[in-house]
């Protein structure tokens, strides 16, 4: 699948996302190996600390289908810049997806691609825990 399609389908799973304290909707769109995508947008509770991220509901929703090898995922919000995961989601990613491609989508559809690796270059992963 080509990233650009892969784009556009994070922009619209922005349509599932549920902001609504904050009133900033996110969309990802996670790419498998296999060519299959997984959706996720960004749900927010009234306790910030049990929100979560479109990306990782994405993350999410494919491992519990059984998907453990992953290509790409893109992110897309409302924000004029590009928005790249938080910490939380780039943990989760490095964690159970490996060094995937980084698809940072802004409001005026224009994107930016990188590795997860150079958003998070010194990684705390399971090596540190043997």
């Amino acid at each position: 699948m080509e990233y650009k399609k892969l784009a556009e389908l994070a922009t619209g799973a922005k349509l599932s996302s549920h902001p609504p304290y904050s009133n900033f909707h996110v969309g990802a769109a996670l790419l498998t190996e296999g060519d299959k995508v997984y959706l996720g947008g960004n749900i927010e509770t009234s306790s910030y600390s049990l929100t979560i991220c479109a990306e990782r509901v994405a993350v999410f929703k494919a491992y519990s289908e059984g998907e453990r090898k992953f290509k790409a995922i893109s992110i897309a919000s409302d924000a004029p810049g590009f928005c790249p995961p938080c910490g939380a989601c780039r943990q989760v990613m490095l964690d159970l997806c490996g060094d995937i491609d980084i698809i940072m989508i802004n409001n005026k559809n224009e994107t930016k691609t990188l590795k997860l690796s150079e958003l998070l270059p010194y990684p705390f992963g399971a090596n540190e825990l043997q």
